[in-house]
């Protein structure tokens, strides 16, 4: 794809003007302690959960209930920051996700029946903190018009490809070298921690909507036909974080190795964060309709070899190609929000994105646990194959949707995700 790299010195502000911003640290820390839900969860129920039945399709389960009412949960969520303010919505949704994980915890441990962790993970899900989108709203009150905006934008992808990095890394160690609980533990105490934190800084979140506002503030994002293909396209990437999570887990324990699955889902992300960082280097010339058809034909090519792979350093290498194709992905369809939706259902529309990759992601959990018990090792990699083909085929014959309304300026680099993917 046809792009220019700017290298001219003070020709596009850069990351440590970002950071010199006055008061940024003041959410950027906490907030990068309290993303870790997105990161940590899954992962850390799969292996809670394993451990305690050893039933891979019973650790998808209880794990796709949460991620289901994550992304049931996540759009209300936004919209009701948007309307009473983040400290609002965040003060009662960390404890709430605190207390429940921990009951959750107890109750694997005590090796409750299936039916009964699915009571806890309900409102598990339902109050992991949407701190991406909260994040990224701070950096607009910041910034404003400034042209740092698009800078912000790369570097909120980037931070999310990071937790992607050290989240599952230190869940898994913690469960296989610890104890299988401290996952959900640590999960819990840094949500707490770290969304408490992030609350206390009044001054740097929005202001609320006033009243002449709302009618501008509550157009419903979902009505627009380009959010519903994006919803379907991150449906698809959702299955393969899910997939691969669950099919990593089965083979790094088939090979007598579990504490591997931390490194080869590291590596996937790591390949997620590198690629992330190229693509807001780059000036694309190329429209972002034709980037993500063909960054999600990419996608879907890598993520169908996953299941051929029979050794640790193939799976390690397709894995890295995998991700190297997710973020360019996900960054693309989050730019085209910025000219499909109105400002005022943006935080919305980000929402809904979000919601779509923990549903794709709860789907693959439990159909890759299913498939892992009752078939042969690795065929939980097929997941991720039909999940990114199916979606290539709809955005292929709806990206006539994707057409965006035109605007006095073109952003050239992308929004970042996983407003956090809880991708994980």
């Amino acid at each position: 794809m046809a792009s220019t790299v700017t290298s001219r010195p003070g020709s596009r502000p850069g990351y440590g003007q970002l950071l010199r911003t006055r008061g940024a640290w003041t959410f950027l820390l906490p907030g990068f302690a309290a993303r870790q839900p997105f990161a940590m969860l899954t992962i850390s129920i799969v292996l809670l959960v394993q451990h305690t039945t050893g039933s891979y399709g019973a650790a998808g389960a209880a794990a796709a209930a949460t991620g289901v009412s994550m992304a049931l949960f996540a759009p209300c969520s936004g919209r009701l920051a948007d309307r009473y303010g983040q400290r609002t919505v965040l003060l009662p949704g960390v404890l709430v996700h605190t207390l429940s994980g921990l009951t959750f915890t107890a109750l694997a441990l005590g090796h409750a029946p299936l039916w009964a962790l699915f009571v806890p993970a309900v409102p598990t899900g339902a109050s992991v903190p949407q701190i991406g989108p909260m994040v990224r709203a701070r950096w607009g009150v910041k910034l404003q018009d400034s042209p740092l905006m698009t800078t912000a934008a790369a570097f909120e992808s980037v931070t999310d490809e990071l937790t992607f990095i050290f989240g599952p890394l230190l869940a898994t160690a913690l469960c296989t070298a610890v104890n299988p609980a401290a996952g959900l533990i640590t999960e819990a105490a840094l949500t707490l921690v770290g969304g408490l934190l992030f609350a206390a800084q009044k001054g740097t979140q929005p202001k609320v909507a006033v009243a002449g506002h709302a009618r501008v503030e509550h157009v419903s994002a979902l009505s627009i036909p380009g959010v519903r293909v994006l919803i379907v396209t991150f449906l698809g990437i959702g299955s393969v974080f899910g997939g691969m999570q669950v099919s990593l887990a089965a083979f790094s324990e088939s090979i007598g190795e579990p504490g591997l699955n931390g490194v080869l889902y590291g590596t996937f992300a790591a390949g997620n964060m590198l690629s992330g960082i190229v693509c807001g280097a780059v000036a694309w010339k190329v429209a972002p309709q034709r980037r993500l058809l063909v960054g999600y034909a990419a996608l879907a090519l890598t993520a169908s070899a996953l299941w051929t792979a029979h050794s640790v350093l193939l799976l390690a290498a397709l894995g890295l190609l995998v991700g190297m194709c997710i973020a360019p992905a996900l960054i693309t369809g989050y730019t085209l929000v910025e000219g499909l939706v109105p400002a005022g259902a943006r935080t919305e529309a980000f929402t809904w994105l979000t919601g779509a990759v923990a549903l794709g992601q709860a789907a693959a959990v439990t159909v890759a646990g299913q498939l892992e018990d009752r078939l042969w090792g690795g065929v939980g990699f097929l997941v991720p194959m039909a999940g990114t083909v199916l979606a290539l085929g709809t955005l292929v014959a709806l990206r006539s949707r994707l057409a965006t309304r035109p605007r006095s300026r073109t952003v050239a680099r992308g929004v970042g995700h996983r407003v956090p993917v809880a991708v994980d």
